[in-house]
C-alpha cells in the first residue's frame, strides 16, 4: 500500500490536485470499505477496523510525503530555471557591453581619434551600460526594480545605435545605411535596455548577414506607433523559425558562439517598454526585426 500510495500522490500533483484532495481521497476510501462491508454483511471486528484505519493512516502520509516532495522539487526546478536565465541575461549584456567598449578603445588606439569624438561617447556608453547592468543585478539581489524610463528623441536614438552598429559593420565590409529620421518623433522607454535590445538586433544583422551586403536601419511613425527596423542580407529564413528565433538558449545556425539569448532578451526588453518586437521574413533576401513602440511627442 505504500509503494501505491506514493505513486498515487505523485500522480495527483501531475493531474493538479491540492494536498487536502490528496488526503480527501483516502478518506473517501476507507468510507467505501466501510460501506461495502456493511452491504455485504461483513461487519469489522474493532481490531480490524483499527488494522485499516492504521494502513490508511500510513498510506496517507506516504501519499502526501511524495506529493510534498514532488511539488517542492517541481517548484525547485521552475526557480533554477528562471535563476538560469536572469543569470544569461546579465551575462549576455555585459558581454555585448565589453564587447562594444574593446571596439572602441581599439578604434582610437588604431586611428589616434580624440576621446571627445563619437567613438569615445561610444566607449563612455558602454562602459556605463556595464555599470548600470550591475546596479540593475544589485538591484534585483535587494528584491528593488526601479523604472528608469525617459521621454527621448527617436533620432537621437538612432543615431547611437548608428555609432555601435558601425563598428560591427566593418570587419565583414558590410554597409549600415542609417535613414533620416523625423526629429518630431518620441518615445518613452528605458533607454539603456532598448539601446542594448536594438543593438543585439544589429549584432544578430551584421552575424548572419553575407558578407558585403548592406543592413539597413529606420525609424518611422505609424499611426500612434513608432516602428524601429532592422533590415539583413541573410537569404531568408527557414520555414517556420521565424517565433523560434526568439526562445531562450536556441540557436538556429551553425555559429555557436553566443548563447542563444540574444533575440529572446531583445524582446523582454521591447515589451517592458510596451512595444512588441517581430521578425518578418523575406524569402530569397533576408528578414527584417521590428521593433514598436507608442509614440510621444518631442521635443
Amino acid at each position: 500500500m505504500g509503494v501505491t500510495a506514493t505513486a498515487h500522490g505523485k500522480e495527483l500533483l501531475e493531474m493538479g490536485y491540492a494536498v487536502d484532495q490528496v488526503v480527501h481521497d483516502y478518506g473517501d476510501l476507507c468510507q467505501s470499505i466501510t460501506d461495502l462491508a456493511f452491504e455485504r454483511d461483513a461487519p469489522f471486528a474493532v481490531d480490524e477496523f483499527r488494522t485499516l484505519n492504521r494502513c490508511l493512516d500510513n498510506a496517507i502520509a506516504d501519499a502526501v510525503t511524495e506529493f510534498s516532495f514532488q511539488r517542492e522539487a517541481n517548484v525547485a526546478t521552475k526557480y533554477k530555471a528562471e535563476e538560469t536565465q536572469r543569470t544569461g541575461f546579465l551575462v549576455h549584456e555585459l558581454r555585448n557591453s565589453l564587447s562594444a567598449a574593446n571596439l572602441s578603445l581599439r578604434a582610437l588606439e588604431v586611428s589616434h581619434m580624440p576621446v571627445s569624438g563619437a567613438t569615445g561617447a561610444l566607449l563612455r556608453r558602454s562602459l556605463a551600460t556595464m555599470g548600470s547592468l550591475i546596479a540593475g543585478a544589485v538591484n534585483d539581489v535587494r528584491n528593488q526594480a526601479p523604472e528608469h524610463r525617459e521621454t527621448l528623441s527617436v533620432a537621437s536614438f538612432i543615431a547611437d545605435a548608428k555609432d555601435a552598429g558601425q563598428l560591427q559593420a566593418n570587419p565583414k565590409g558590410c554597409v549600415l545605411e542609417v535613414q533620416d529620421v523625423d526629429a518630431t518623433l518620441g518615445i518613452r522607454v528605458d533607454r539603456d535596455l532598448l539601446l542594448a535590445a536594438l543593438a543585439n538586433l544589429l549584432q544578430n544583422a551584421f552575424k548572419f548577414t553575407h558578407d558585403h551586403t548592406q543592413v539597413k536601419l529606420r525609424a518611422y511613425a505609424l499611426g500612434g506607433r513608432v516602428l524601429i527596423e532592422v533590415t539583413d542580407h541573410c537569404g531568408g529564413l527557414p520555414p517556420g523559425s521565424a517565433e523560434k528565433m526568439f526562445t531562450p538558449f536556441a540557436q538556429h545556425s551553425e555559429d555557436r558562439s553566443g548563447l542563444g539569448l540574444g533575440l529572446f532578451i531583445a524582446r523582454r526588453s521591447v515589451e517592458a517598454d510596451a512595444g512588441t518586437l517581430s521578425v518578418r521574413d523575406v524569402p530569397g533576401t533576408g528578414c527584417v526585426f521590428t521593433i514598436s513602440l507608442p509614440r510621444y511627442p518631442w521635443p
